[in-house]
């Protein structure tokens, strides 16, 4: 009579316990590419190194489960600049290893003082597919734009995934 309670306790327990799927997706480190007649100044360095943690932070508190890639894989997989943006079957290799869903490939492109564009490439690492490419524009330097173009970057690609975040 007793085991008959136990079953039915774990039965209810799982039948009323709701089933959710965390999302694991990496961040690789942002690459700068500037292309301004003052190339990677430390201000546009600084910058660039607050993308992926700003990132982070945003799809994190969306629920996202944040993978952490080391400095030290990911310099080993990045053949030159812009490889790894290039060439999605080599960055999901990378996630892979450290058993990511999806790995976001990011660059902060410079063509002007004016303005800079956050780009990232959102790739599937169970069969290394493109599934989102973003752009979003940053018109000038200051860290309050940076921020609010990072939101609107989450925003795209919960947009293509899980459609949870709601922004600041």
């Amino acid at each position: 009579m007793r085991n008959k309670y136990v079953l039915a306790s774990i039965i209810l327990c799982f039948i009323s316990a709701p089933i959710v799927a965390e999302t694991r997706i990496a961040i690789l480190d942002f690459e700068l590419k500037d292309l301004t007649l003052l190339p990677r100044i430390l201000s546009e360095i600084k910058r660039t190194a607050s993308i992926k943690p700003l990132l982070e932070k945003e799809l994190a508190d969306a629920g996202y489960v944040i993978i952490h890639i080391d400095p030290q894989s990911q310099e080993f997989a990045e053949s030159g600049v812009g490889y790894l943006f290039d060439h999605h079957n080599i960055a999901a290799n990378l996630a892979r290893q450290f058993n990511a869903e999806y790995v976001l490939v990011g660059r902060l492109h410079k063509p002007s003082f004016l303005f800079a564009y956050l780009m990232g490439h959102l790739i599937r690492v169970s069969d290394s597919r493109l599934i989102g490419n973003y752009i979003s524009e940053a018109k000038g330097p200051s860290e309050k734009l940076t921020v609010k173009t990072v939101e609107s970057l989450a925003v795209k690609i919960d947009k293509t995934l899980d459609n949870k975040y709601s922004p600041p």
